[in-house]
C-alpha cells in the first residue's frame, strides 16, 4: 500500500534550553529522600492483571458506562481554536447512533464499509461502530492514489465508504468506477440522503432516534470473536498489498497482552500522530487506553507535533523510530546551541549513579526538555523499524521509559513488547502473554527467521488462501520475514528482514538494516537504503543517501557543492567500512534527490526504490 511519498520530518522548533534545574541538583536529590516512597507507580513495579473480554462489542460496553464522563479524545476542530474534549458518554451515544443508523437506515447489516480520511474523532466512531456489530471494517490510508484506492475498494466488495471532507476529491475521482458501492458518507456533514450521497451526521442522529425509540440493533448483534471483522491492507514495503483479515479476539488478546506488560490508567493520555488505519495506532494508540479509561489527543499534524504536545500532556507517545531519531537530534542541536552539551552529559552521568542508589531525580533536573514534550510525558514506544540504541538510551536517561514493539499487520499487530519492569534497549521485547516466539533454522549466531503462533494472529489473507499457507505453517507457525535471534531470557532482537538480505558470490549474508543504523549515526546523512548493486557473481554494497543539508550547512560550510557534499559524506562511509567486516564493506554511494517511496510507519519500500533503478537502467 502506498503511502507518504514525500514524508520529510518538520523542523521541530525548541527553544535555547537554560537548563537552570541542572544548578539545583543537590537541593533536588534531598527533596526526593525526604519525600521517601509514595504510592505513584513506579516502574518495576507489579502490574495488577488486566481484565479480559472476548469481544470489543464487550469492552464498549463496559467502559463507556464505568468511565462515562472521562474525556476519550481530546481534538482541536479549528487550528485557531483550543482542543476541545470529548467525554466516554458522548462517544457511546455517537457509536450507538452511526452503527444504529448505518444498520437499519441504510440497510448495511454484515456489509463491508471502507474508512478513509486523516485521524479525526468521526474516524473512531466509524470504527468502533463497525466493531460492535455493523459489519466489517475496511480501514485505508488517506496517502493513496486514486487508481489503488479504487483497485482497493473493489477487491474488498464494499459497499460503502465513509469519508471526510479532505478526502471528497478522492471520492469524486473514483465514484462512477464504483457501481458497487451503495452510499458515499461524509464526516461532519448533515446532508439529507440524495441517491447515494448522505451526512454522517444525518445517519447518526436517524440511527439515534431509532435507538430511543426502543432499537437496539447494534449492541443486541451477537458478535463471534473469531468472526472476519476488520480487513486491512499491508503496506507492501517488498511486494503489493495483501488484504489481512482480522476478528474480535485478535483486537481483544492485543489489548489484555498490552495491559500485561505497560501499565496504563484513566489517568493516562496518548497522543496520536500515526496514521489510524495501521493496527499499531488503532490497537495499541486507540483500543488499549480506551479499555482502561484514558484519552487520546489528536496531533493535528507532524508539523505541530511539538506545538500541540505542549497544549495536550501526553503521558504516552507510540512513534516510528524516524519521529524520534528527529525529536533526538533537534533537542540535541538545540542544546549544543545553548552551551550545555557538557552540563547536560555530566548531569546524565550523575542522575544515573543516584538512580542506581535509589533517587531519581531524572525529571527533575531536565524538567526543561521534558516541558518542550508537554511536562507529563512519561513513556515512549518505538516500533515498526530497528532504532539505534544510543536514542532509546538517551530517552530513558532524560526520565522517559524507552519500550520496544514488534509484530505486523498480521498479528494485529504485537507480538513482543518491552515489559515496563525489565526494558533492554536493542531487543523489541519479549513475546507477550498471548503469543510463542521462535527462531527458524537458526546460524551459528542463533540468527534465523523469527517465527510467530499467538491468539493474536490474523485468520488469514483475503481472497489469498495460497500466500496464507506460504506464511502459517500446519501448526499454526506464522513466518514473519523477520531475521532476529533471541537471547537466554527470552528477549528478541530483529537484524533484518529476510526478502532484504543481500546474498553474495561466496554465499555471505548481508543484512541491510543492520549496516543502515550505523550509517545513520553518521550527522551527514538524514536517510539511507543499502542495496545490492548489480548481479550475483558482481554485486557491490551499495547506498542511495539523502544529505542532511541543513546540519551540514549549520556545522560544517553553506553552499556546499553537490561533488563537496558527496565526498564530505563518502570520506565518513570510508571510515565506517575499517569496522566492517570486509565483505559488508559499502563500495558504492549514490546522493538521492528526491525523498524515498515509504509505507504510513515510513518505513523506506525498497522494491520500489530498486524496481525505479532496473527501469532507468533500461532507458
Amino acid at each position: 500500500m502506498r503511502s507518504l511519498l514525500d514524508f520529510k520530518v518538520p523542523d521541530f522548533k525548541f527553544p535555547k534550553f537554560k537548563m537552570k534545574n541542572i544548578e539545583k541538583i543537590d537541593v533536588l536529590a534531598e527533596e526526593v529522600k525526604k519525600k521517601g516512597k509514595t504510592k505513584e507507580y513506579k516502574p518495576g513495579d507489579p502490574i495488577p492483571e488486566p481484565k479480559r473480554y472476548n469481544t470489543m462489542q464487550e469492552v464498549f460496553e463496559d467502559v463507556t458506562e464505568k468511565y462515562k464522563d472521562n474525556v476519550l479524545i481530546t481534538e482541536k476542530f479549528d487550528h485557531k481554536g483550543k482542543f476541545e474534549d470529548i467525554t466516554y458518554g458522548k462517544f457511546r451515544e455517537d457509536v450507538i447512533g452511526l452503527g444504529t443508523g448505518l444498520i437499519e437506515y441504510l440497510g448495511l447489516r454484515d456489509e463491508r464499509v471502507v474508512i478513509i480520511s486523516e485521524t479525526t474523532y468521526d474516524w473512531y466512531v466509524s470504527y468502533m461502530s463497525m466493531l460492535c456489530g455493523v459489519g466489517i471494517a475496511v480501514p485505508m490510508d488517506k496517502e493513496l492514489p486514486a487508481n489503488e484506492f479504487e483497485n482497493l475498494v473493489k477487491r474488498s466488495k464494499a459497499k460503502a465508504i465513509i469519508y471526510s471532507k479532505r478526502k471528497k476529491e478522492l471520492i469524486d475521482k473514483v465514484r462512477e468506477n464504483l457501481p458497487e458501492v451503495k452510499y458515499f458518507i461524509e464526516m461532519y456533514s448533515d446532508k439529507e440522503l440524495n441517491e447515494k450521497d448522505v451526512g454522517f451526521e444525518t445517519v447518526k442522529n436517524i440511527g439515534l432516534k431509532l435507538y430511543e425509540n426502543g432499537n437496539n440493533a447494534l449492541l443486541s448483534t451477537k458478535i463471534d470473536k473469531d468472526e472476519f471483522k476488520i480487513l486491512i491492507f499491508t503496506s507492501g514495503t517488498t511486494s503489493a498489498s495483501k488484504g489481512v483479515m482480522i476478528c474480535n479476539r485478535n483486537l481483544t488478546e492485543n489489548v489484555y497482552a498490552c495491559g500485561c506488560y505497560v501499565y496504563l490508567t484513566e489517568k493516562d493520555r496518548l497522543f496520536s500522530v500515526l496514521p489510524l488505519h495501521h493496527t499499531y495506532e488503532s490497537t495499541i494508540g486507540f483500543l488499549y487506553p480506551f479499555s482502561v479509561g484514558a484519552s487520546v489527543a489528536v496531533c493535528e499534524g507532524l508539523k505541530y507535533i511539538v506545538p500541540n504536545l505542549k497544549e495536550t500532556n501526553p503521558t504516552a507517545l507510540l512513534a516510528v523510530p524516524l519521529l524520534i531519531e528527529s525529536l533526538y537530534k533537534k533537542i540535541n542541536q538545540n542544546i549544543k546551541k545553548s552551551g550545555k552539551s557538557t552540563l547536560v552529559n555530566s548531569m546524565i552521568y550523575v542522575t544515573n549513579a543516584l538512580k542506581g542508589v535509589g533517587i531519581d531525580i531524572k525529571r527533575k533536573v531536565f524538567a526543561e526538555i521534558l516541558d518542550n514534550l508537554g511536562g507529563k510525558l512519561r513513556i515512549i514506544v518505538s516500533a515498526a523499524a530497528p532504532i539505534d540504541k544510543k536514542i532509546g538510551k538517551w530517552v530513558e536517561e532524560i526520565g522517559i521509559e524507552f519500550l520496544q514493539g514488534y509484530g505486523l499487520t498480521e498479528t494485529a499487530p504485537i507480538a513482543a513488547l518491552t515489559p515496563e519492569a525489565d526494558t533492554r534497549i536493542g531487543s523489541v521485547g519479549k513475546a507477550v502473554t498471548c503469543a510463542q516466539l521462535k527462531i527458524k533454522n537458526p546460524n551459528e549466531a542463533g540468527e534465523g527467521e523469527v517465527l510467530i503462533k499467538s491468539t493474536t494472529l490474523m485468520l488469514g489473507y483475503y481472497e489469498m488462501e495460497e500466500e496464507t499457507k506460504k506464511v502459517i505453517d500446519e501448526d499454526g507457525w506464522f513466518n514473519s520475514g523477520d531475521i532476529g535471534y533471541l537471547d537466554k531470557d527470552g528477549y528478541l532482537y530483529i537484524t533484518g528482514r529476510s526478502k532484504n538480505v543481500i546474498v553474495t558470490a561466496n554465499g555471505k549474508n548481508i543484512y541491510p538494516e543492520e549496516i543502515e543504523l550505523l550509517l545513520g549515526k553518521i550527522p551527514y546523512i538524514s536517510e539511507c537504503m543499502v542495496y545490492g548493486k548489480g548481479e550475483k557473481e558482481e554485486l557491490v554494497v551499495s547506498v542511495k543517501v539523502i544529505p542532511n543539508y541543513e546540519y551540514i550547512a549549520e556545522n560544517v560550510k553553506e553552499n556546499m557543492t553537490d561533488e563537496e557534499i558527496y565526498n564530505l559524506i563518502w570520506d565518513e562511509i570510508k571510515k565506517l567500512n575499517k569496522s566492517l567486516t570486509s565483505y559488508k564493506a559499502i563500495k558504492y554511494m549514490e546522493i538521492k534527490k528526491d525523498a524515498f517511496e515509504k509505507t504510513t510507519t515510513m518505513k523506506i519500500k525498497r522494491y520500489a526504490e530498486l524496481k525505479k533503478d532496473k527501469e532507468n537502467n533500461k532507458k
